[in-house]
């Protein structure tokens, strides 16, 4: 068994399980207020992403200690070439957390209302700087013969900000899609008509990303080489349709699995778009960062395998007991009566 193949797949599933389960959340706290009146239905929203949020992170420290123990060049590339873009990622990952924490510690109406700003700020920079770190790795990076060539400024190009931009339209559907079924009363109706309006950005960004990749990317290759692999651009095509048809036909719940779906698609196809690099070069593709020349060694990567197909299943099965425990759809008075909710509301 090649097992570096197998750990490009897991190390692409892990990321992809974290964007499209953390999607929704990051949605919430940068969007979330506008689906809210009041301070009332503002703790109903940050209420309907307290249980989740954290469980969800555990899939980007999980992508990162699998690329650190997988891919060691891979992680090093990562945190030196592009550490200004990482750290600020971090930052804004951490004050993100920090704010969905503090908010419910003290009951003030100032208190809250600046750790919702700090929320949404942090919530909307970690989504922009997570697609931009993103789109500069589909586009390729500047790694040459001495090594990374690259500048902080450089990472900014347009490219890399549609990416950004688009992964922030994702979210912001997601996360309505979310409130439009996990809340109640108005929160859900606007939430639902927020959603209906954002797909169209999120469909005119995709099709913008889409023709840029296909002109000026080497995404499209491995597609062109083996056209089995254009089944996962077309799932993602038919996702996207599906969401809007559900949400239009009032299944909210159905539709956000459908932008999970196509969200989880969309990074999937991106991988396999740079297959076998995790970090392609722009300059020659033999300077790119690949699971030939990345790798662990096969001792490593078996016992790896081994603990993930043993472990994963657990995490998963953790975490849909969550949502199961946490199934129904909040309402304001549920918040009141409810010590489960009280420090998020």
């Amino acid at each position: 068994m090649d097992y570096a193949k197998v750990w490009f797949v897991f190390w692409a599933v892990l990321w992809t399980g974290y964007f499209a389960l953390d999607g929704f959340d990051l949605g919430v706290g940068f969007s979330g207020w506008l689906a809210a009146d009041g301070a009332e239905e503002r703790g109903l929203v940050f209420s309907s992403i307290g249980p989740f949020w954290d469980g969800n992170e555990v899939w980007l420290i999980t992508a990162g200690g699998a690329t650190f123990a997988a891919f060691p060049p891979v992680y090093a590339g990562l945190f030196s070439w592009l550490y200004p873009a990482v750290l600020l990622t971090l930052l804004s990952l951490i004050a993100r957390g920090v704010s969905l924490e503090f908010r419910g510690k003290v009951q003030s109406p100032k208190w809250k209302a600046f750790w919702e700003r700090t929320a949404a700020v942090s919530s909307f920079l970690s989504a922009l700087l997570l697609g931009v770190l993103f789109g500069n790795i589909f586009r390729g990076l500047e790694i040459g013969a001495g090594g990374y060539g690259g500048t902080f400024s450089g990472l900014l190009n347009p490219y890399s900000l549609l990416t950004g931009l688009l992964l922030c339209a994702f979210f912001f559907f997601h996360g309505q899609l979310w409130l439009s079924f996990k809340t109640s009363g108005p929160v859900a109706l606007r939430a639902a008509k927020l959603a209906g309006g954002a797909w169209y950005a999120l469909l005119a960004l995709f099709l913008a990303f889409a023709a840029w990749s296909y002109a000026a990317t080497g995404l499209s290759g491995n597609f062109l080489a083996r056209p089995e692999l254009l089944v996962l651009p077309a799932l993602l095509a038919a996702a996207l349709i599906t969401s809007k048809l559900l949400l239009l036909r009032g299944f909210p719940g159905g539709a956000f699995l459908a932008s999970f779906a196509a969200i989880a698609l969309f990074f999937l196809t991106g991988f396999a778009g740079i297959y076998p690099a995790l970090l392609p070069s722009r300059i020659d593709p033999a300077f790119s960062l690949t699971v030939y020349n990345s790798a662990s060694g096969a001792y490593t990567l078996k016992l790896m395998t081994a603990a993930t197909l043993l472990l994963l299943p657990v995490a998963i099965a953790c975490q849909a007991w969550v949502h199961r425990l946490f199934r129904t759809p909040l309402t304001a008075g549920e918040l009141q009566k409810s010590g489960i909710y009280g420090s998020w509301h």
